[in-house]
Order: C-alpha cells, then structure tokens, then sequence
C-alpha cells in the first residue's frame, strides 16, 4: 500500500513564519502504536494501511478500482472487509457482484449441475476473496458497520459515522477498538494484560496485542519422553523432540542400539521365528512386542476359491482346491475370473471383450475390457470464457477452463488483462500510480487510470534542488515548489588569484526553472531538458598594492592596482643564487621563475644566467677520479668508475666499481678479490696446483702434497704410485732438489730396474719390426673391405648399421695389435687415425645420398610433368568429344 509522511500545508515561502495551519497527527496518533509493533511486520503492514487510507481520504485521493472515478465525501461506498479493506462505490460494487454471481450461474448450467447459493460466489476485485451471493451489499454503510447511510460532515472523516469503532479486535481477546470509525484493519489491542511468556515461567504485564512474548530463558519444559527437559530459549508452540542419546532395546529385545530419546521405539530387521500356538509354524511377522497368537491355519479352512469348507484338517496339510470356477471379482469390477480354483491372485487384466463407447459417445467398438476407448474426434464446444473453442480430443462434455489469456484492455487503458480468458468483465487493473510532490516525499498511490484527475499533494519539505553558486552551505532553504528557485541576495565574496575578494552581490550560475506538475514526468524532463543559467565572472581585482620588480628588489616597490599585470625593471644586478648553489647571478635586473622544494626554502631562479665552472668538491670516501658532473649543489654522486683488481692466485680479473671498493676495509677488499675457485698456483717443490680455495699470501704447507705420482724405473717397464710428499722425500734424500725435475720426468729413475726389464726391451723391439713391415699390406685390404661393405649399406642398409660395420672393420686390425702390450701414447695415436678414417668415409656416404636423393627428385619432378601434361590431353579430347554428343543430340531433336 501507499504511505505519505509530511502534513499538507502550502508550499510558499512566505507563509512559513506568519501564517499558522493544524497540522498533520496521522504520524503523531500512529507514533505509539508502530512503536509497539517492533518486528512483528503483519501488524505494522496493517498500521500504514490505515494511515494511508486516512491521508487518501483527507486528500481527496480516493478512487474506486471498478470505475476509476474518483470517491466523492457523499458518494455510497463499500469497503472489503477481510483482507484488502478497498474501498469501491456501492453501485458499483453491486453491480460487479451481479455479473460474477450471474457468470458463476451459467459455468453450472453448462456442466450441467444445479447451483445452489452456496456455489454462486462473488470475490473482491482487489484481492480475491470470495463472498456468497447472499452477502451482495444493499446498504451503504460507514466503515464500522453500526450507522447505514452516514451522513456527510466536513469536520468528520468521509463515510465514517465519528464514533468510536467499536469492532472487536484480532485474536478474539474480548477487547474492542478504540479508535473513531476507519477505514482499513483495527491496530492490535492496547490494553494492559498480565501475560506469561511461551514457557510460563516470567510474568508481567504486556499490551493484549503483543502480549505472546519469550523471556529469553532456558523453557525446561518436560518434553514427550517424561524424562528429559527442553533446553531450548523460551519458544512459541511446542517444544522440539528429544534429542538426548541412549541404549534402547527394538520390541522384541533381539537387537540393543544407541538412538535418540525420541526414537526409542523401534523395529528390527529379524522375522520374529517363535513357534506358534500349534508348535508346528512360526511367526512370520517382523519384530513385533506381545504375543504372536495362534496358528492362522488352524480351524475352519476353505479351498482357494471360498466355495468348499474343511473342517479338522492339521494346519501343515495342504487345503485341495476344489474344482469348481473361481468366480472372483476381477480388477475391472465387472466381470469375474474364469479360471478353475487355484492358489494365487487371479489374472491381472480381464480380456472378456466387451463393446464400449468413446468419451464424448460418438464411437462404439468392440474392445478387450482393460482397454481404454478413445476417439480422435475434436470438442467443438466453447469454454467457460465463450471465446475460444475446447478442441480436446474426445472430450467427455466437462471441458476444462480456457487456458489462454485474457489479453482485453482493462478500464486504466495502460495495461491489458493477465488473467486467464473468462467471461464478463475483467478485473480491475492492479497497478498502483504513484502521486508525488516535487522532491517525492509527500506522495500517495491511486489505481491505475485514476491518476488524470489527480492532483499533486502539499509539501512542507525544504527544496531539494541544490544552489549552484557558492553560498549554497550559508543561504536559507525554501519549501518544495515549481518553477524557479529564488534568486541568491548575499555577497558574491569569491576569492581572486591575488587574494582579495568580490563585494558584489552573488552573480554565480541558477539552476534551470522546475517543470510543473505533469502526470508523466520523466517523458516531460526527457523532451525539455533546461540547461542552467550560467553566471557571470567576477570583475578585475580594483584593490591597490605594492608591486615589486622583476628581480624582487628590496627599496624599489611601486603602487599599481592588483588587476594590473604591468610589469617593471631596476637597474640593480640581480643578485640570486645559481642553480648550482656556490655562485651568484651577475645579469642586470630581470624575470625571476622561482620554485621552493621542501628540503631547500632558499628560491632557485630558473632564468639566471647557468652556471659553466667545473666541479671543485672532494668525494667522499676519497677517489683519484674528478667528479665528471659541472658545478652542482649538493654532494658529488657517488664515483660509478670501474677498477680492475686480479684475483690472489692469477686466474680471473675483477671489475669493481670505485666507490664500492674503496669503501670497503681492508680486509674485506682481500675476501672480495678472492674468486672462490681452486687456487691455480703451483706448489714450491711439485709440479701440482694448491689444492686450497684462491687465497692471498704463500700456499700452505707445499711439503705435504697428498697428490698420487706415478714412479717409474729408468726404461719406463716398472711403475708404482706414491704420494707426492714421499717422492719429494726420496728426492730430497738423493740430493736433488724437487722443484728443479722438469714435469714430464717427474717420478722416472726412482724405481730400480730389475733383471727381466732388458729381456722385455727386446721383445717388444722384434715385435714393432714385424707390425710396421706387415702394416701397409693389411691397412690396404682392410680399405677395400669397407668400401664394398659402405656401398652396400649406402643402397640396402640403414645409416647405423653402415656405421657398425665400418666400426668393425676398422677395428678389427687396431684389436690384433692392441693385443701386445702397447703403451698409453700409442694407443691414444691409434683413436685419433680411426676418428678422421671414420669422418672420412661419413663424408664419402653423406655426397653419395645426397646425390641420390637430388636425382630421385629430379626424375619424379619430371614424370608428374610428363602425367599433368598427358592427363590434360585426355581431359580436352573427352571434353571435345562430349560436346560433339550434345550437339548431334540437339540436331536429332
């Protein structure tokens, strides 16, 4: 619903200090009661009801939904008394209760049933509550119901007698409402009751409306177990189940489990298995707490199909069927089973064929009984809106309600109907129109096509359009108006560049004119969008001061006024500090750009002459290099200057930079000249490198080298290792000084010969003799062999493979001389000459294939010529020869 806050009262500025209006105590008598709601949402929905229907009717606002036209104070009204409260003109209302009541009639007659006054229903056109015929109003009424016919006084609310109302409240407390005769719900009781709250263990005293309340307490109520407590906050209803966990044993005591108090009582899965009463059957009921009974056997016992009755038979004897037709009721609930007596259920679908008719009745056909009959024969019979026809497939004759929509205008013109298609007319249309002041604080709703005739509500708020000049902080507010704002009356004061201000009267920029009021307000502000007045700019600063010079010489000011710019200049030197700092400016008096940084409050003139002397400060820490900078402030920047600076053993030179070296100790300028590698100086008397990280001074300790040396006796057969300090110790103990053996005879002739070193000198004398005589005869077939072996790789072997075999042979010679004791040297020589022979021939291989590949290329190249060439032949002549057809075929015809 609509809600209004603010009284109606002019929306002039003039009448707010001298004129004095009653003022609006909807909110003030509403005040209390919305204050007691809280957060009960229901009871404060329905006090703005009220308070919007009291404003609607005190603003002559009042529409009626059926109509639209607008409630007249001496009209005849009706006002839905269960859940809207609409209000509706009498004749109207009665009128909308005839024809739905009528139409209600007519759906009967067409299904063919007989309507009683129960059935014939009328609802409300706002929200839908259904009246019986017999409640059709007849009377006009005031809002209580107690005076028919009001009377109309201007000093009492419209269609209200000005009586207390008297109805009795909600929730049936006894009590009756106390406020004068209204529209709308009755607010909650306000009478004073003592009430205890949901568990009963506070009392006090409460209005009678709200007085259903919670302590906040623990309820501790006893709950359905008889055992435990509730522990939950003092709630409304009943208290949840008991949640406290136990050992609970089923109804028959087999199986024990840990469930809730609650659900204590429980089944297990185990079939009970007791033997009955006849000692011979179990039970076969689930778990289960009693007695199991007796046999079900025992007794009278019929056969399958009831006809035939046994009486003393055992119960584990088996009954005999007795022959006869079962005779039992199908499902169909026509006809009965055919069968003879049997055990088990009957057949599950009767096939007896029968002749059945269609739904609407225009078919009939023999058909089995369980099967359905249904014709394809569409209903042409209209539905309940009498628009649109059924087209249901045989339909039985009670056609279902239309399904399409309603879609007609309704009364407002705005919308269309959404209901589904019915008869009669459509209801009213449920859109509210909101109708504002200017600035929307004061505002009511009206129904959709009532809002022509509306006109726009008082309001006493200040306007909300703001000023655009600058005393919109200082200037006093006006109420919510149309048209212009007034015009600003104080003094400009607006602040000049120089510092003085305006003393004219405020000339800024005005808002735009408000449109006036208009029922479609945003097509209106979208089709004449006013721009704001622009203001003038303030006039030249008239204020006389004291200007200076170009070069702000003391003694040489002059009187100007402030908006002239004219600038002068003395015949002084101008005196200012250089950028640099250390000298001074030597042109004559002249335009000064001075900047002021934080670190610095002296001026830097930006236009002085610059200065072109080099820089003359000592650097710190102290550097051979000049500051490569001109005259500068300040301290010269640090020295980026690279020195080289070899590492302690010789291997690597370091580039650092000036001032990073020379700041540094001089111990940590010896760490840093270290390269972190091993060190690569010899020792003093070895041939080996120090084995310690690079390091500055002498090496340690180079008597007790722990490198492995190789000894060797004087014709090079027997060898031995020793450590490098005991070879130092042998030489020294032979009177030769270590560091004076050259490096490739370090360790030979330490070891004695022994007898067998000339028996194996000649040996392998006789035996080199032989190998170079017989070396250019097997060198020259084992050529041969691999050439044969490289072609045929080249045109049937793969690329490894061909690499395999010319490893093989080329190996197979070096294998039979390495078999003698050849020394390292030799061996080392033999490698080498099979690498470049093995090189060689890959070379040999890669232009053999390269060459094939090239003329496999070239040949296939010209064969796909040779076929394009041939294939576009053939294609020409088939070409040829298919117009030549079509030709002699169009001849023919």
């Amino acid at each position: 619903m609509t809600s209004t806050v603010a009284p109606t009262l002019s929306n002039s500025d003039s009448d707010s200090s001298h004129c004095h209006h009653h003022s609006d105590l909807s909110s003030t008598i509403f005040k209390s009661y919305l204050e007691l709601s809280g957060e009960q949402q229901n009871e404060k929905h329905d006090l703005i009801k009220i308070q919007a229907f009291l404003t609607s009717s005190r603003s002559g606002a009042l529409s009626c939904l059926i109509c639209l036209e607008r409630i007249r104070p001496s009209d005849p009204t009706w006002s839905c008394s269960s859940l809207c409260f609409a209000v509706f003109h009498l004749h109207c209302i009665q009128s909308w209760a005839v024809q739905s009541s009528n139409l209600a009639a007519a759906r009967a007659a067409t299904r063919a049933a007989t309507p009683n006054e129960s059935s014939l229903l009328w609802h409300c056109p706002k929200c839908r509550i259904e009246y019986p015929k017999s409640q059709i109003p007849k009377t006009y009424y005031c809002f209580c119901g107690k005076l028919p016919d009001p009377p109309h006084d201007p000093w009492v609310l419209p269609h209200s007698c000005g009586e207390i109302c008297g109805r009795p409240l909600k929730y049936n407390c006894g009590h009756h409402c106390l406020l004068l005769c209204h529209p709308g719900p009755c607010p909650s009781c306000p009478k004073l009751v003592k009430s205890k709250c949901f568990c009963g263990a506070l009392e006090d005293v409460k209005r009678c409306g709200f007085k259903n309340f919670s302590c906040n307490g623990i309820c501790k109520n006893l709950l359905d177990c008889n055992t435990h407590r509730c522990s939950e906050i003092c709630h409304e209803g009943d208290c949840p189940p008991c949640k406290a966990k136990g050992m609970f044993k089923c109804q028959c005591g087999k199986v024990e489990m840990k469930r809730e108090c609650f659900d204590r009582v429980f089944r297990c899965e185990n079939p009970c298995d007791k033997l009955l009463g006849c000692g011979r059957h179990k039970c076969e009921k689930g778990c289960h707490e009693g007695d199991c009974g007796d046999c079900p056997l025992q007794g009278k016992r019929t056969c399958p199909c009831g006809k035939r009755v046994y009486e003393g038979i055992a119960c584990d004897v088996a009954v005999l069927v007795c022959g006869a037709t079962c005779g039992k009721m199908l499902s169909c609930g026509f006809h009965r089973c055919p069968e003879r007596c049997h055990r088990g259920p009957c057949i599950e679908t009767c096939r007896v064929v029968v002749t059945k008719s269609c739904r609407c009745g225009s078919f009939m056909k023999l058909v089995p009984c369980y099967q359905d009959m249904t014709c394809e024969r569409k209903c042409q019979k209209m539905r309940d809106c009498g628009r649109h026809a059924c087209k249901r497939r045989c339909c039985d004759g009670d056609c279902p309600p239309c399904s399409e929509m309603c879609d007609r205008k309704l009364r407002c013109r705005n919308h269309k109907c959404p209901a589904p298609c019915h008869r009669g007319s459509c209801a009213p249309c449920p859109v509210m129109v909101p109708i504002s002041c200017l600035c929307g604080e004061t505002h009511f709703e009206v129904p959709c096509g009532a809002e022509a005739e509306q006109k726009p509500p008082k309001c006493r708020k200040s306007c909300r359009v703001g000023r655009l000049c600058r005393h919109a902080s200082n200037c006093k507010s006006h109420r919510c108006h149309y048209g212009a704002c007034p015009p600003c009356r104080l003094l400009c004061d607006e602040g000049y560049p120089c510092g003085h201000k305006c003393e004219l009267r405020c000339h800024g920029p005005t808002p735009p004119p408000l449109p006036e009021f208009t029922l479609k307000p945003k097509k209106r502000r979208l089709n004449n969008q006013i721009e704001p007045t622009p203001g003038s700019s303030c006039p030249p600063c008239p204020q006389l001061v004291w200007r200076s010079c170009l070069g702000n010489h003391v003694g040489a000011e002059r009187m100007m006024v402030c908006s002239d710019k004219a600038i002068f200049s003395c015949d002084n030197l101008c005196g200012n500090l250089l950028a640099c700092g250390n000298h001074y400016c030597t042109k004559v008096c002249h335009t000064l750009v001075t900047s002021t940084s934080k670190s610095d409050r002296s001026r830097r003139a930006e236009t002085c002459e610059k200065c072109t002397l080099p820089c003359q400060q000592e650097q710190e820490p102290a550097c051979p290099h000049p500051c490569p900078l001109p005259c500068h402030p300040g301290a010269c920047p640090p020295c980026k200057a690279l020195i080289k600076r070899s590492c302690h053993c010789g291997s690597m030179v370091h580039v650092f930079e000036c001032i990073y070296y020379n700041s540094l100790s001089a111990k940590e300028q010896l760490t840093v000249r270290s390269c972190g590698g091993p060190c690569h100086r010899r020792l003093r008397n070895c041939t080996h490198l120090c084995p310690e990280t690079c390091h500055s001074g002498e090496c340690p300790s180079p008597d007790q080298c722990s490198k492995k040396v190789t000894v060797r006796c004087g014709c090079r057969i027997l060898k031995k290792e020793l450590l490098c300090k005991e070879v130092q110790i042998a030489y020294r103990s032979s009177g030769t000084d270590a560091k004076d053996v050259p490096r490739n005879q370090y360790g030979l002739g330490l070891l004695p010969c022994n007898s067998d070193c000339r028996s194996k000198v000649k040996a392998s004398g006789t035996q080199l003799q032989r190998r170079k005589s017989k070396a250019p005869e097997v060198n020259l077939y084992n050529f041969l062999k691999c050439m044969l072996h490289l072609l045929y790789s080249v045109f049937w072997s793969s690329r490894w493979r061909m690499r395999c075999k010319i490893k093989f042979f080329v190996h197979q010679h070096e294998e039979k001389e390495t078999k003698d004791n050849a020394t390292k040297r030799r061996r080392r020589r033999g490698r080498v000459l099979e690498d470049k022979k093995t090189s060689t021939l890959q070379r040999i291989v890669a232009g053999i294939r390269r060459f094939l590949l090239f003329v496999i290329i070239m040949i296939a190249l010209i064969a796909s010529v040779y076929l394009g060439y041939k294939g576009l032949l053939w294609l020409s002549e088939r070409m040829n020869e298919a117009e030549i057809q079509r030709q002699r075929r169009y001849t023919r015809t």
